[in-house]
């Protein structure tokens, strides 16, 4: 059995956030910092897509975690600080602000 190298790993996860099964997203969106914009950007895609298999919100916020979780240390404070503002967004657009209870 081959072994993976790092650098498969990595392909491996930039290509399920480019190219999802579950979402299609804003290209580069992770990219941006403006929290307001990536977790408007997640909801739409959440919502429009008829390929995923839990709610919208599951959906966005799985997909942003996955991403946060997956960049980890190549992330700066600057980067995280906005992807977590990107959480609360996300949860006060589907009016979640009390950590998911409706």
């Amino acid at each position: 059995m081959a072994t993976k190298t790092k650098k498969t790993v990595n392909k491996w996860s930039a290509d399920v956030t480019e190219h999802s099964n579950a979402m299609d997203l804003e290209q580069d969106i992770f990219k941006s910092d403006d929290p307001d914009k990536i977790a408007a950007s997640l909801k739409h895609s959440a919502e429009q897509s008829d390929r995923r298999k839990s709610s919208p919100f599951q959906s966005a916020m799985s997909m942003l975690t996955f991403y946060e979780n997956r960049a980890g240390k190549n992330l700066s404070a600057d980067e995280k600080e906005t992807l977590e503002k990107a959480k609360e967004k996300l949860r006060e657009l589907f009016g979640r602000d009390d950590q998911g209870k409706k």
